[in-house]
C-alpha cells in the first residue's frame, strides 16, 4: 500500500485522538481578588474572596525571627525570583496563619498585585496536583496556603503532598509556592509514627519515608509559646493599634487574668482578649 493512501486513514485517527483528548486548561482569572478559595467539586473552580483577614504584619509580636525568614521568602517569590516552599510548625494559636496572610498582603503592598493567595482546604489535599496543574496555565504568581495540615494515616492525599513537593515529572510551577501550617512537626502523630514501626517489617525505613515529608519544604519554621513580656507586647501593640485608651498597669492586669482563664499565652489568646476588651469599650475592631 502506498503511502499516500494510508495519509487520509491516519489522519482520520489523529484527528479522533484530539477529540478524545481533555482540551487544554484555560488560564485561571485571577485578577478579580487578591486571594481566592479552591473547591474541587462538583465543578472544579477558585472563588474570590472580597477581603482576607488578615492583620499588619508588624503587629505580629513574638515572631520576629519568623517574620523576616517568611518575608523574605515571600518577597523573593513576588519580585519574580525563586523561592522555596515553607512548613510552619508549632502549637495552636502562635500565629502561624496570621503571618502567612500578613506576608501576603505585605507583598502586595511591596509589590502591588504581584501575588495570588489561594487557600485549599485539608479534604482537598488529594486534588493539589489538579491546583497546580490548573494555576500553571494563569500568568499570576500564587501562593497556595494550607491551614492546619496533618495526617492520621497514609492515604492518597499524603501522595498527593509528596508528589507536588518533590516536583514530579512536569515539575512544581514555576508561578506556585506552597505555604502549609501544622501543629505537628512531622506532620503526623507520635501515635501513628509509633504504629507504623512496630507493624512494619522494616520499620525505620517505612516510618523514614513518612517523617521525611516536612523535610521536602524548603523552609521549615518553628513556633512556640509566649513569655510574659512577649504576651504584654502583643497586647500593647494592639491597644495602641485600635486606640485602646487603658493604662499599661490596667492593661496588663486584665490580660494575665483572662490569660489564666484561658490557660495559655499565645497570639490568639492575646488577639481573643483585645477583641473582648474593644466590645467592652465599646470600640468596633475587624478582624
Amino acid at each position: 500500500m502506498e503511502h499516500s493512501s494510508l495519509l487520509p486513514a491516519l489522519t482520520r485517527i489523529a484527528e479522533a485522538l484530539e477529540r478524545l483528548a481533555p482540551p487544554p486548561a484555560a488560564a485561571p482569572d485571577l485578577t478579580g481578588a487578591d486571594a481566592f478559595i479552591w473547591h474541587p467539586e462538583p465543578v472544579a473552580r477558585l472563588s474570590p474572596v472580597p477581603k482576607v483577614a488578615a492583620v499588619p504584619i508588624d503587629l505580629l509580636q513574638g515572631v520576629d525571627r519568623q517574620k523576616e525568614i517568611l518575608m523574605e521568602n515571600t518577597l523573593r517569590f513576588a519580585r519574580g525570583f525563586s523561592a522555596n516552599n515553607a512548613m510552619l510548625w508549632g502549637a495552636r494559636g502562635t500565629g502561624k496563619s496570621s503571618l502567612v496572610k500578613a506576608a501576603h498582603t505585605a507583598a502586595n503592598v511591596e509589590v502591588p498585585g504581584s501575588l495570588a493567595l489561594i487557600e485549599i482546604h485539608r479534604e482537598d489535599i488529594k486534588t493539589l496536583p489538579e491546583l497546580l496543574r490548573f494555576l500553571r496555565a494563569g500568568a499570576r504568581r500564587c501562593l497556595v496556603f494550607c491551614d492546619d495540615l496533618s495526617f492520621e494515616r497514609e492515604d492518597a492525599d499524603y501522595k498527593a503532598l509528596k508528589s507536588v513537593l518533590d516536583g514530579g515529572i512536569e515539575g512544581r510551577p514555576t508561578n506556585v509556592l506552597f505555604y502549609a501550617t501544622s501543629n505537628r512537626r512531622h506532620l503526623m502523630s507520635r501515635d501513628m509514627i509509633e504504629n507504623e514501626r512496630s507493624a512494619a517489617i522494616h520499620g525505620s525505613e517505612a516510618i523514614e519515608e513518612k517523617v521525611s515529608l516536612s523535610d521536602r519544604f524548603g523552609l521549615w519554621i518553628g513556633f512556640h509559646n509566649a513569655n510574659q513580656d512577649t504576651f504584654f507586647a502583643m497586647i500593647e501593640g494592639y491597644a495602641k493599634h485600635f486606640g485602646l485608651n487603658v493604662s499599661v498597669e490596667e492593661l496588663h492586669a486584665q490580660a494575665v487574668e483572662w490569660s489564666v482563664t484561658r490557660g495559655s499565652r499565645s497570639g490568639r489568646v492575646a488577639w481573643q482578649f483585645i477583641q473582648d476588651l474593644a466590645g467592652r469599650m465599646g470600640v468596633k475592631i475587624e478582624g
